[in-house]
């Protein structure tokens, strides 16, 4: 794949492809790239180009600078935001960050200094997280008087268990990359210079498989957890059943008889 131009000019965020991935950087970083209500709809278009376009195989999320990865909310609006404003903000926020968590292709967060607030929701609904040493995440909505708003009162607890959500959420602390590693909501830590390089490392070892048998487990992952044991398990079966259609599946049995390297074509 050559690099292709966005299908809509960007103000606040970079967007590009090589290869077979899409590159998307958060771009204020005098405002520790906080999340402001165009970059949001900026995000999703670039997100939804990214889904629609078959050459593309994932997709790599960071923030410019090396401050931070998104700060959070843009506070200069969301000091003037009615309830009206709040409740279609927390709506536009969530369903981005839904759109992000079931593309059905991986999505690495590589983050690169704070991710609070809105950051920290964004990376969580990312498929992996990769974290610089100095990276910082939190959910401090509580110290403005508020809540977490695109997902993180659900996320968070989903990911790293109740306690500990409830913790983070309810004193507003900020923890450190090494201590969000220990408790699983990130993948690594790296240091800031091998970031990108180690994103695009985890990606290609996702992505040199099916693309059909990834999305249908992260899918399954992901829909599985909405619901009791026994409903993922029927879940499961029938992607499973579908994954056994495919010509990926007749491929990759193919090569482990034939001791070789499958071929995956999508099919």
């Amino acid at each position: 794949m050559t690099q292709i131009s966005p299908p809509a000019p960007f103000e606040t965020i970079l967007y590009e492809k090589r290869d077979t991935t899409a590159y998307v950087t958060l771009n204020r970083p005098e405002v520790m790239n906080a999340l402001s209500q165009r970059t949001i709809r900026e995000l999703k278009k670039a997100f939804e180009d990214a889904r629609d376009d078959a050459e593309v195989r994932g997709v790599i999320l960071t923030g410019a600078g090396d401050r931070a990865f998104i700060a959070g909310a843009d506070i200069t609006e969301l000091a003037k935001a009615t309830p009206i404003d709040a409740e279609r903000q927390t709506r536009a926020g969530q369903e981005l960050l839904n759109l992000i968590e079931d593309l059905g292709k991986p999505v690495i967060a590589a983050v690169n200094g704070l991710a609070l607030g809105g950051g920290c929701e964004t990376a969580m609904a990312c498929t992996l997280r990769i974290a610089t040493a100095h990276a910082q995440f939190g959910q401090p909505e509580i110290r403005l008087g508020l809540i977490p708003g695109f997902g993180g009162t659900q996320r968070l607890a989903r990911l790293i268990g109740k306690g500990r959500a409830m913790q983070l959420i309810l004193t507003g602390a900020m923890i450190p990359a090494e201590e969000a590693h220990r408790i699983g909501l990130v993948n690594a830590v790296v240091e800031p210079a091998e970031l990108i390089a180690r994103a695009e490392a985890l990606l290609a070892d996702i992505t040199r498989n099916s693309a059909l048998a990834i999305g249908f487990a992260i899918e399954a992952v992901n829909r599985g957890l909405d619901g009791s044991l026994q409903e993922g398990l029927a879940l499961e079966g029938k992607l499973f059943a579908l994954c056994a259609a495919t010509e990926d599946k007749k491929e990759g049995v193919a090569a482990f008889l034939e001791k070789r390297q499958p071929k995956f074509e999508g099919r």
